[in-house]
């Protein structure tokens, strides 16, 4: 079983986390604050420990000194006191030299290490963080096909540090998995947990525990022949377990009366065999191109034929004879042929990005969606991220990142949005959508979003392409670059081709800004159409 927390330190613990702002694991450049805060608080720690380790010597020093005071005291006392320097020492040590150890006992080494503590909890993640991050690694195990075990032994491409799932770390995914009627994937973290317990790995929760969890789950999935092994083997280890007795009996019956109904006669359940990725299917959600875009950010899927691929090419792009781009064109190059999409190369500079990523840090804020049915802003998990909006006038580094996508694009900028900065969470993720507004009502008053251009200010070691499933694109993060594509057609109407998505970031850290540009002002630098013809 778990060991439980002691007063004191469940008061701590409590003192800690209380009063702290969730949604940290949502940007993984705020999550580098926290590497440096947890740095600091080892240090305090370690400050404490060598204060105790000095104060627990002083009391050793005293224990042995009255040690052997006392053993020659006791061994005959009135012989001991006939002494009269003996007799005034036993005056003294009683009078003075205990109550100096008392104080010493009472001395609190933890004062630095605690106020230390209390100026760094707000910034602490929360229960809601812990939730969310665990939520992702089993959104990061979805999207890329990874099993419990790859994920438990840090086997993740692109990796640089080694990072291991412990016994209990793996039955806490679970947990949380099967707290949020999860069962899909409380079996699976379950079965991980139970799998490296019976290897030998040392742990904290009980074998108990994790069978109960896992049983219970293997039933909701509906395999109800292994729930009943799972539970006999609950059984076997603690025979007075509150729920396993009633279960395994309600399970048999169960089955009983389900194979009755197939005329099929009672079996015994097989030997469990341990559960795999693929051995029971995922349930269905909300989004109805889930295996399409899930593909797509594997690299499945991409519908980019040889013969297509033969009709891009690359050039140098020099806005319409601009003067700022004739010394210096952009390289520009296909990234799609219908509708269109292209990538710039060199868009931004290592310096901007960097001055970029400084102006926005401090601003991060969790990204917010419109609810389609109330037309409210609000956070979802969705869409796991934060950014920060940046204007012009703020830097001259921003002026001229707006300036050049006006030269680059031939559009206005004066109707633009703000620049949006991105950075994404722990399996950051934005699942398909529109940039376009397909309600009327919250078309803003400079017109729908026209274009969008996005600016990678990251590679990213694995995972976070750009993917658009209707018809199979996937673009990936590079340094520096930036991708441009029209959202509406040149009849105003949206083109429901440029549904597209962020695929979870697997490894890495994932900066992008986004400039999205309205139709205000456009009039003569994209004149209208009465056809859609992109």
């Amino acid at each position: 079983m778990r060991k439980h927390l002691s007063l004191p330190a469940l008061a701590l613990v409590c003192c800690c986390f209380w009063g702290i702002q969730a949604e940290v694991y949502t940007s993984i450049g705020q999550m580098t604050d926290l590497i440096y805060t947890e740095k600091e608080l080892v240090q305090s720690l370690k400050e404490y420990i060598q204060a105790e380790e000095s104060k627990l010597a002083a009391v050793k020093s005293w224990a042995n000194k009255l040690d052997v005071l006392t053993l020659a005291s006791t061994s005959d006392p009135e012989v001991y006191l006939a002494h009269p320097v003996n007799a005034y020492k036993l005056m003294k040590r009683l009078n003075t030299e205990w109550s100096e150890l008392e104080s010493l006992v009472l001395q609190d080494p933890s004062d630095g290490f605690i106020s230390n503590m209390t100026v760094h909890r707000q910034y602490f993640p929360d229960e809601e963080d812990e939730k969310g991050a665990a939520k992702a690694l089993m959104r990061l195990q979805d999207t890329y096909k990874l099993d419990s075990e790859s994920f438990s032994k840090g086997k993740l491409p692109g990796v640089h540090h080694n990072a291991i799932l412990t016994v209990d770390d793996c039955y806490d995914m679970g947990k949380t998995a099967y707290n949020e009627a999860d069962y899909y994937h409380a079996v699976l973290w379950m079965q991980q947990s139970l799998r490296q317990m019976d290897a030998g790995e040392e742990h904290v929760v009980s074998k108990a525990d994790v069978l109960d969890y896992l049983s219970y789950s293997v039933y909701q999935m509906g395999d109800l022949p292994r729930a009943i092994e799972l539970t006999r083997r609950l059984v076997a280890i603690d025979s007075s377990h509150q729920r396993a007795g009633g279960n395994l009996r309600y399970f048999e019956k169960l089955l009983s009366k389900q194979l009755k109904e197939l005329n099929q006669e009672v079996q015994e359940p097989a030997t469990e065999e341990p559960i795999q990725l693929g051995t029971y299917k995922r349930p269905k959600d909300y989004l109805p191109e889930r295996e399409i875009y899930e593909g797509l950010c594997r690299g499945e899927g991409v519908k980019m034929t040889s013969a297509r691929r033969s009709r891009l090419y690359c050039r140098y792009h020099d806005g319409n004879r601009n003067p700022r781009l004739l010394l210096q064109p952009m390289k520009e190059e296909d990234e799609w042929d219908s509708p269109h999409i292209v990538r710039y190369l060199n868009a931004l500079s290592d310096s901007e990005i960097e001055k970029i990523k400084e102006l926005a840090k401090p601003r991060l804020a969790r990204a917010t969606v419109r609810d389609p049915k109330t037309g409210v802003l609000t956070t979802a998990n969705y869409r796991v991220s934060k950014s920060a909006w940046l204007e012009g006038e703020e830097d001259p580094v921003i002026e001229r990142v707006n300036q050049r996508i006006e030269d680059i694009t031939g559009l206005t900028t004066q109707t633009a949005e703000l620049l949006q900065i991105a950075n994404y969470g722990v399996g950051g993720q934005y699942e398909p959508h529109f940039d376009f507004s397909r309600r009327p009502q919250d078309i803003m008053v400079d017109g729908n979003r026209l274009a969008t251009f996005l600016n990678y200010m990251s590679d990213v070691e694995a995972g976070g392409a750009t993917v658009f499933p209707d018809f199979g694109a996937a673009i990936y993060p590079k340094k520096g670059t930036a991708v441009f594509w029209y959202n509406l057609f040149r009849s105003g109407e949206g083109d429901y081709r440029t549904r597209h998505a962020a695929c979870p970031v697997l490894v890495g850290c994932k900066w992008v800004s986004n400039k999205w540009i309205h139709e205000r002002g456009q009039e003569f630098r994209r004149p209208c159409g009465l056809t859609e013809v992109d």
